[in-house]
């Protein structure tokens, strides 16, 4: 028997992959497509106390190997997921990830008191947002104001609390350490990094908001890496992500020290690709003998 099933901070997933925030919205789409039960879990779109309409259009650009995006976490507001989104997703034998953004360490406490009332499975905390009480400055930028929001934020969250990484920063491992040492069970990486595309004939930059984040197959080298420098520097569970397009991909970034992987850009590109990147990479333990994904986590030789 092949035993798929991982488990990060006390919850279990049947498999370890989950669609990553911002890619899947809140399941629905693709739920009439195949059963989202497939996956081990679902990070859910960015959520905010209040809700947002995002940036205007142009929003979205594709570049030779990914895409670059600056939605601006348009979403309905955490009550309205509680209320519309959650018994949806509650059918299903996944976990919930509840992504959590904000401007300031208030308004991350308030959204991260009101999910910690409902039946999601955890929170990741989404630390590359801009810090308006600090001039826009991203929260993850420094290991000082990341810890200081996983603290705060830690007072009043009573599920497992995941950090997610932003790769806009020299020493990765140092963000790491920070975040778990206030509080944070586990670390997800990497987030988008910030890009920009320009239109030749014009002149002017694609997106409106001029920069946006760059994710897919051109980021995966990057996030292998940093995911790889994670996982050394901390004892908490960590969830690798950036550019996974197949099974092979999700081998390697557990290889690294991943326990769970996210896919996220290949769900645009393919939306099967969540079944498919299964089938790939239960495909490639039964080739290698593999009969424990577990066996594959940190497993990288370094001669």
């Amino acid at each position: 028997m092949r035993n798929m099933s991982v488990e990060i901070c006390g919850v279990k997933l049947k498999n370890p992959l989950i669609a990553a925030s911002g890619t899947f919205g809140f399941g629905r789409e693709y739920d009439e497509l195949y059963d989202i039960g497939v996956w081990g879990g679902v990070s859910v779109k960015g959520l905010t106390n209040e809700p947002r309409a995002g940036n205007p259009p142009h929003r979205i650009a594709e570049t030779a190997s990914g895409m670059l995006n600056s939605v601006g976490l348009q979403n309905p507001g955490v009550d309205a997921f509680i209320r519309d989104e959650l018994p949806h997703l509650a059918k299903h034998d996944l976990a919930v990830i509840a992504n959590v953004a904000g401007s300031t360490a208030e308004s991350y406490r308030e959204a991260v008191r009101k999910l910690s009332d409902s039946p999601v499975d955890i929170i990741e905390l989404n630390i590359s947002c801009p810090n308006v009480k600090q001039g826009g400055v991203q929260f993850g930028i420094c290991p000082e104001d990341a810890a200081a929001l996983t603290e705060a934020v830690r007072q009043v969250c009573r599920k497992p609390l995941m950090a997610k990484l932003s790769p806009n920063v020299s020493d990765i491992a140092a963000i790491a350490r920070a975040v778990t040492e206030a509080g944070a069970d586990a670390v997800s990486l990497i987030n988008t990094i910030t890009g920009m595309a320009i239109d030749a004939k014009t002149r002017k930059p694609v997106l409106a908001n001029v920069t946006g984040g760059l994710s897919g197959p051109a980021i995966k080298p990057v996030a292998l890496r940093m995911v790889w420098q994670a996982a050394r520097a901390i004892s908490a569970p960590v969830i690798g992500m950036g550019g996974i397009m197949t099974g092979i991909d999700a081998a390697e970034f557990l290889i690294a020290g991943a326990v769970s992987v996210m896919v996220g850009t290949a769900n645009i590109a393919d939306p099967f690709a969540g079944p498919r990147i299964l089938r790939e990479l239960e495909d490639f333990m039964d080739g290698q003998s593999i009969g424990d994904v577990n066996a594959l986590v940190g497993s990288l030789i370094i001669d």
